[in-house]
């Protein structure tokens, strides 16, 4: 039996736009087929172009707290991860690494390369002396979901998603038909004509 491939790890950078682009379309394309809804994984993946993916990685390497690490295999990038570190609440300091974005092309599945991926990124949190890491998966991905439940992680919340212009549609529409809404309204158009009134008796030079 031919021994694995050593998996290499490193920071990700721009110049992995194109690669990454490949695993991310290849791990979509099984999530569709292990049965996540079309609707969903519209909302989740949407293929950017070369410029726009390198664009995107030189914006979230920005941030100081995030980190992407690839994993790779005779030199091609089967996996990589997103870190952040964060809070678990707005309101306090306990830190928390968020584990996201956790690809693995298909045919290097079951091959330590997930396992090896979130290693290196709990050894980034303890960096920040983390006590938490939460990893955050699509509800129907069967294989990753699998993988983190053996290895301790439980649900503890639901994460849902919608098109911003919807949401921005029907929040408008429940605003507008609020009284607190309407008050604001009100007290608006009193200044307004207040403001009016005074001008026209203000005197001219």
């Amino acid at each position: 039996m031919s021994a694995r491939p050593p998996i290499v790890l490193r920071d990700a950078d721009r110049e992995d736009a194109a690669a990454l682009i490949t695993l991310w379309r290849d791990c979509a394309e099984t999530s569709r087929d292990e049965g996540l809804d079309v609707m969903v994984a519209s909302a989740l993946w949407r293929e950017p172009g070369v410029a726009e993916a390198a664009a995107a990685l030189e914006l979230n390497l920005s941030h100081p707290d995030k980190r992407i690490i690839v994993a790779l295999v005779e030199g091609e990038i089967v996996g990589a991860v997103m870190c952040d570190v964060s809070t678990t609440t707005p309101i306090n300091l306990t830190r928390v690494l968020v584990v996201t974005e956790l690809q693995v092309l298909p045919r290097f599945r079951r091959k330590s390369v997930a396992s090896t991926l979130l290693s290196a990124a709990a050894n980034y949190g303890e960096e920040f002396n983390c006590e938490v890491v939460a990893a955050l998966t699509p509800a129907h991905a069967r294989e990753p979901n699998r993988f983190l439940t053996k290895l301790g992680f439980s649900q503890v919340s639901v994460m849902r998603i919608a098109q911003a212009s919807m949401v921005r549609s029907k929040l408008s529409s429940k605003a507008t038909n609020s009284r607190d809404t309407g008050k604001l309204i009100a007290v608006r158009r009193t200044l307004r004509r207040r403001q009016l009134e005074s001008r026209k008796l203000r005197p001219r030079p």
